[in-house]
Order: C-alpha cells, then sequence, then structure tokens
C-alpha cells in the first residue's frame, strides 16, 4: 500500500499543479455559478413604469395586485402626452381612460396580466358604487376559502426542479468520468512510450503503478466534482432558488458522489488496460473505441431517464453495469426510486468493479511493457 499511495501521491501532486487541471476547476466553478445565475439574468423586470391618462382608481388596483412587483404610476394630462413618454422609454406601458393600453410594440406579460387584473378590480368597484354597494362588504361577502387540493399520486410538486437537477448530474457525471478515463488513458501511455514504466516497475508492481495512477487522478476528479456541487448549491442559495429544491437534497448529492466514484473506477481501469497495449499517443482513440461506445450508451440512456425516469428501460438499465453508474443516481434525482433496486444496484456495480479491476489489472502488467507494435488482447487475456 506504500508504493500505491506514493504513486497516487505523485499523481496529485503532478498534475494538480498543472495549468490544465486548475483552469479546467476554474471554468467548471465559473460555469456551474453562470448557470446558476442566468434565470436570474434574463427574467423579467422586477419594477415597471406605467403612464395614467384619466384614470384615478388604477394606481391603488395596482398596487393593490402588483404583489412582491414594483408598479410605477405616472400622470399625464392627454394620451399625446402619453403616447410620447412611451415612445422615449420613460414609462413601460400606458392606460388611456380605462379603455386601452398604449405600448411600443408588444406589452411584456407580466405587466400586462397586472394591469388587467388591476383594471378588472378598478373596474368592478367603480360599478359596485354605482349601483349603490359597498365594494368593502361585498368584497367581504366574496371572500371564500379555498378547496384544500390533496394529492393522492405522486407528489409533483417538485417534478420541474428534480429534471432539472437530473439534467445537470448527468452532464457533470458523463463529463467528468469521461475525462477522467482519457486522463489516465494519456498518462499509461506517456510513460509507455517513454520508457519510463521500465524504471517505475524496478521499484513497485504493475498493480501498484496502476492502482496509484487510478486512485490519484481519482482524487483530483472528486475534488473537481465536489467544487462543482459546492458552487452550484452556493449560486442556488444566492439566487433565491434553493427554496425550490426538493427536499432530501442531502441524499442526491451523496449518491451522487459514491456513483461518480464507482463509475470512475469502473471506466478508468478499463481506459487503462485498452490503452496499455498501445505505445504511441495517436493510437489511443482507437484502443479506447469499447469505452467510448459504453460511456455514450450510459449517457443516452441517462439523458432519456431525465424525463422518463420511471419506464422500463431507465429502470433495467439502472440495474445493469457499467451504465447504472449514471443512470441511477439520475434515477435518483429526478424521483423516488426503490431501496432495493438502489442497493440491487450498486452491489452489481461493485462486484463489476471489482472484476474490472482484476482484469484490467492482469491486462495491464501482462501489456504495458511490450513496447513497439500494438498488442493484442486475445494474446494478454489468456
Amino acid at each position: 500500500m506504500n508504493g500505491l499511495w506514493l504513486v497516487a501521491r505523485r499523481e496529485i501532486v503532478t498534475r494538480g499543479r498543472t495549468k490544465g487541471f486548475i483552469a479546467g476547476l476554474v471554468v467548471s466553478a465559473v460555469l456551474v455559478g453562470a448557470f446558476a445565475f442566468l434565470p436570474k439574468v434574463f427574467d423579467g423586470p422586477d419594477s415597471y413604469t406605467v403612464g395614467v391618462v384619466g384614470s384615478s382608481a388604477l394606481q391603488p388596483a395596482l398596487t393593490a395586485t402588483a404583489g412582491e412587483t414594483e408598479v410605477t404610476t405616472r400622470p399625464f394630462a392627454d394620451e399625446a402626452a402619453a403616447r410620447r413618454a412611451v415612445l422615449d422609454g420613460d414609462v413601460d406601458a400606458a392606460v388611456v381612460d380605462d379603455r386601452r393600453v398604449l405600448a411600443d410594440g408588444e406589452v411584456d406579460r407580466e405587466l400586462g396580466a397586472l394591469l388587467e387584473s388591476a383594471h378588472r378590480t378598478a373596474q368592478t368597484q367603480k360599478q359596485l358604487a354605482d349601483a349603490g354597494l359597498d365594494p368593502a362588504k361585498v368584497g367581504q361577502a366574496m371572500q371564500v376559502a379555498p378547496l384544500e387540493q390533496v394529492s393522492v399520486g405522486a407528489d409533483t410538486r417538485y417534478a420541474a426542479a428534480r429534471t432539472g437537477i437530473a439534467t445537470i448530474v448527468v452532464f457533470v457525471l458523463f463529463f467528468l468520468i469521461f475525462q477522467s478515463a482519457m486522463f489516465v488513458a494519456m498518462g499509461v501511455v506517456e510513460e509507455k512510450g517513454s520508457r519510463i514504466v521500465e524504471i517505475l516497475l524496478t521499484s513497485i508492481r504493475p498493480w501498484q503503478l496502476l492502482g496509484g495512477k487510478v486512485l490519484g487522478l481519482g482524487v483530483l476528479a472528486l475534488a473537481n466534482l465536489v467544487v462543482i456541487m459546492v458552487v452550484g448549491l452556493g449560486a442556488a442559495a444566492a439566487t433565491g432558488f434553493a427554496v425550490d429544491l426538493p427536499p432530501g437534497m442531502a441524499g442526491i448529492v451523496l449518491g451522487t458522489l459514491f456513483w461518480f466514484l464507482l463509475g470512475y473506477a469502473f471506466f478508468s481501469v478499463l481506459a487503462a488496460a485498452l490503452s496499455s497495449l498501445v505505445s504511441r499517443q495517436e493510437e489511443v482513440s482507437s484502443v479506447l473505441t469499447p469505452l467510448q461506445m459504453l460511456v455514450m450508451v450510459s449517457y443516452f440512456v441517462a439523458f432519456f431517464a431525465t424525463m422518463e425516469p420511471g419506464t422500463t428501460l431507465a429502470r433495467i438499465m439502472s440495474l445493469i453495469p457499467p451504465f447504472s453508474s449514471m443512470v441511477m443516481p439520475v434515477r435518483m434525482a429526478g424521483g423516488e426510486v426503490p431501496l432495493w433496486e438502489i442497493g440491487l444496484a450498486a452491489a452489481l456495480m461493485l462486484v463489476a468493479t471489482a472484476g474490472m479491476l482484476a482484469v484490467g489489472a492482469r491486462i495491464y502488467e501482462r501489456a504495458v511493457l511490450r513496447t513497439g507494435a500494438r498488442v493484442k488482447l486475445a494474446e494478454v487475456v489468456r
């Protein structure tokens, strides 16, 4: 274990100090933070200015119906003055004689709804007063307790939030698992092509070199994932979106970390085993075709599961390794998953990862010292 940790520490220190890793970490954090703030940036204005011509009852009605939206009214002497204010951008819209709304183009959807509601309120009160009725007493008499809504099926209050979280989870897992596996593969080929691996294996065993490389790069990938999660949750809290997050976020976060570690271990060992068959960087892409296909199929199924987490295809694929490393955390983020399915999927993935470690270490040990032409997989698995 001392040799394994020695290699892992070397990978952490060497790769962690590179400009590429630091830049990637910063870019990931910035992108996640920016993604959380985008809805705020592109959201409609929180305040409006409305011009009013010949209507004294509209302003109190707007104040009563605006809620948290700030609406300011500006009186104008006639319609011509209101038109000029609208065209100059001094007001967002203008209401003329309680009959029509002036706007430069189409009225903002939220502002249009507010004006329509305020107009109805003001006209209702006016008509009640003209009929000799007290608007306050009529309004009090019309106050009826709303119907209590009881869902007899699944709770869909957080459906949209869960879909958004599941979509983010599948993108992050796909990117980090694929990127980390490629780093492992490129490192193996670099050491093999430069013959450094021959020197290293005089002091440590092949499984220590392989395990240390996977462990060290895994620590860096895990750090990247933790930074993304911390920034994402922090940005959600700063923008006020945290209140819309579904209950059980701690379980979603821990589940994502757990499944990432399993997926990374499986695919990185597979990448190391396959890349040990070649000695040149140019050959890495061709030899990693099986791994790329597995990752892409896992990604597409997981992306499908973000929209339909309860379908038969999503449930089956979330139990089959290595696809479960991406599909199951997406199902867990997108909806409720029975505990027995999570336990079964985790057990099967652990067995598959252990098997890949055994087979991958054997392939790596037999192929990593054979330089020159590409080694055939059949020769090293016998």
